[in-house]
């Protein structure tokens, strides 16, 4: 069974952000870019900017006492932007992305929900149609420092 706690460690989040990031991303950034990535959205600075700035929630998402991972999210007028949602390696595949999913779900208080995937993300973009997500556009943003994101915009 899953739970999901509101994050009040800022270091502890931004060091299981950075280890999965440098984990899971390989395949499709360059090393440099996802380094880039952790140290301007994920590192503790750029968190706790999130959270008092940009009206930013963060949740561990737990298993069996450990934190298997995490996911962020900001509450817009119309709808609610899905940041982000990542787990471990050893957690991924057991239905945890989904539990994590219906508590977003009910965070979003009947409110749509948004996204930016990445265009070469394909088994997180299978997951998301599968919760009912669709793609509403694509953008390429750039994020500074030579880098861009090329993703798609998902909602509910």
């Amino acid at each position: 069974m899953a739970e999901f706690k509101k994050v009040n460690d800022i270091k502890e989040l931004a060091s299981l952000a950075s280890s999965i990031w440098h984990e899971y991303w390989t395949c499709i950034l360059t090393p440099e870019q996802i380094d880039y990535m952790v140290e301007n959205f994920q590192s503790e600075k750029a968190i706790k900017n999130q959270i008092e700035n940009e009206n930013y929630t963060y949740y561990f998402i737990i298993k069996d006492g450990a934190k298997a991972g995490y996911f962020g999210i900001s509450d817009k007028k119309e709808y609610l932007f899905l940041s982000k949602l990542y787990l471990k390696k050893e957690y991924r595949h057991q239905g945890l992305g989904k539990k994590a999913f219906e508590k977003i779900k009910e965070l979003a208080n009947d409110k749509p929900i948004r996204l930016t995937v990445n265009k070469y993300n394909t088994n997180t973009i299978n997951a998301y149609k599968k919760w009912g997500f669709e793609i509403i556009d694509a953008v390429v943003t750039d994020i500074g420092s030579g880098f861009v994101m090329n993703d798609y915009i998902m909602g509910t």
